[in-house]
């Protein structure tokens, strides 16, 4: 049977996300909070705001800006809103039969109200069982898939056909996509990599060159695996794409703005200015102190969050968090 998909955000991955979706002729009911951006989308069949270079064939995409109709509508709900902006939008949200939609989740980032991964949050708030929460990963920016440069994702979910379901949904000449049971580990990787992201570009910043930077990410992927293994305890290898990948990607690329706002607090900026300056959301800013209180009860080595954490929050000079951090690096 076929299926219809809600697409909650405006932002650049739900409009690569619908894009990707509309590629393989489903039908998308994509929610945008502005009604201008709605009107615009209807009478111009572009974003207003973001990729405005793809045009949606409006014989398959609905915008709206009615967020209850849009997701009764629907049978899969792809929510792919800044993880800051999550509690928001969802608090005192009344939609009956939500739990029984399937919901996937392209946030990537911590909800900080719960200090939880967006899956929790589904999970407790709306009662829909993990079995029906997946997780859309990279490695993947959604510049290329606007510009239709080969990506590839990986769908995670406890439920291998409901992951199957939304991995060919997405694939198309220029996707490829894989599955994955791991949704927690793949769902806490995609958090993490946005920390390691920001000390990346705080490094880069600096003035480290390639070679620090090797060093630095080996580290950062070992870390990563010290704090997923302690939460969810699986066998994952942190090798493949939905990790390894992922982290390369958002530590390494220009289009990172997870590693832009780290290079600019690098070179001196305030975390308020590299703010307003980048006009868009660093989910690791909001993910390491998530990340730091998680970790209390679970005590993982974790020294590359620890630095960041400290010159985000505490207001530590980087060139002495990281002149620290990088004794503890081999």
């Amino acid at each position: 049977m076929e299926q219809t998909f809600a697409v909650i955000g405006g932002g650049s991955w739900a409009t690569a996300i619908t894009k990707m979706l509309s590629n393989n002729s489903s039908k998308v009911n994509w929610w945008l909070r502005s009604e201008q951006s709605v009107n615009h989308l209807k009478k111009y069949k572009h974003n207003d705001r973001y990729l405005q270079s793809v045009e949606f064939d409006l014989t398959r995409v609905h915008p709206s800006s009615d967020l209850r109709a849009v997701i009764q509508k629907s049978d899969i709900i792809v929510v792919a809103i800044p993880s800051a902006f999550v509690y928001q939008t969802f608090n005192g949200f009344d939609c009956p039969g939500i739990e029984n939609k399937i919901i996937f989740s392209a946030i990537k980032g911590i909800v900080p109200e719960y200090h939880s991964i967006p899956a929790r949050f589904f999970h407790k708030e709306f009662n829909v069982p993990y079995e029906r929460i997946g997780i859309i990963s990279g490695p993947c920016h959604a510049e290329e898939i606007a510009l239709e440069r080969l990506s590839y994702l990986t769908l995670a979910c406890q439920d291998l056909e409901i992951a199957q379901i939304m991995a060919n949904a997405l694939q198309c000449r220029y996707v490829k996509t894989a599955i994955s049971e791991d949704t927690f580990g793949t769902e806490l990787s995609a958090v993490m990599k946005n920390i390691m992201a920001i000390a990346s570009g705080v490094c880069h910043g600096l003035g480290y060159g390639d070679n620090f930077q090797a060093v630095l990410i080996s580290n950062a992927i070992r870390e990563i695996e010290r704090f997923v293994d302690a939460v969810n305890p699986v066998h994952r290898d942190v090798k493949s794409s939905a990790y390894l990948g992922d982290l390369l990607v958002t530590a390494y690329s220009n289009f990172s703005r997870n590693r832009t706002f780290g290079m600019m607090i690098g070179k001196g900026y305030s975390v308020k200015a590299a703010q307003l300056e980048m006009s868009m959301i660093a989910e690791g800013y909001y993910a390491v102190a998530s990340i730091v209180e998680m970790n209390k009860k679970y005590q993982a080595d974790l020294p590359i969050t620890d630095a960041v954490y400290r010159i985000l929050y505490e207001k530590i000079s980087p060139l002495i968090e990281i002149n620290l951090l990088k004794d503890d690096l081999n």
